[in-house]
């Protein structure tokens, strides 16, 4: 009888160090596959939601090309809870099931290994439940408003305000296995990382 893979959800606030911290979770040998780019694909012309998401958005969330804007489609929920409850709803289950389809691939070609999901809102939607161990990444608020400012080039004012609309870090506390704190060095974080995946892997061995 083959092994079971170990399942474990990897999340964390806007800007915690979440792509850091998959990069180098795969370095180590875990299988690793981002929902945010699964969620892309989604959006994509001859993806499972673009046609449900422009429906409900309408045409002027499109490109002259015909791709979703992401920008657009962004500012039509911007402090509006219920259509990014309503776009979260036509987008989420199409990357549940490529998630599981996925997780389902690993443990037929690579039993007894270490999957690990990449997703921002895993705590807030329940999709936690799926997973054998939770991993959270951390780090202060200013060096995340700071983050998201040096990487979009968002104000201040705009980048704490996406902040306030989100689940707050220590409300996400509670349901992690494992906390990585990414507010010191990348080696720092690494070494993290790296303890992290020993007893990650002493659960398969």
């Amino acid at each position: 009888m083959s092994r079971p893979i170990l399942k474990v959800g990897l999340t964390g606030g806007l800007a915690t160090g979440k792509t850091h911290v998959a990069s180098a979770l795969a370095r180590l040998g875990c299988h690793v596959l981002s929902a945010d780019q699964l969620g892309h694909e989604a959006l994509q012309p001859q993806g499972p939601a673009y046609d449900d998401v422009v429906k409900e958005f309408g045409s002027e969330i499109l490109d002259p090309s015909g791709l979703i804007d992401r920008r657009r489609l962004a500012a039509q929920v911007f402090d509006r809870p219920e259509r990014l409850e309503k776009l979260n709803s036509l987008i989420h289950p199409h990357v549940i099931e490529r998630e599981e389809l996925w997780l389902a691939r690993i443990a037929a070609d690579h039993p007894g290994s270490i999957a690990v999901v990449e997703a921002a809102i895993l705590i807030e939607t329940g999709s936690y439940k799926r997973f054998d161990r939770i991993i959270l990444t951390v780090c202060p608020l200013d060096m995340q408003v700071q983050r998201h400012m040096h990487r979009t080039g968002e104000s201040e004012v705009e980048a704490r305000a996406r902040l306030a609309r989100q689940m707050p870090l220590e409300a996400k506390r509670p349901y992690a296995d494992f906390i990585i704190d990414t507010s010191r060095s990348r080696e720092d974080t690494d070494r993290q990382v790296e303890a992290v995946y020993r007893q990650l892997q002493g659960e398969v061995l």
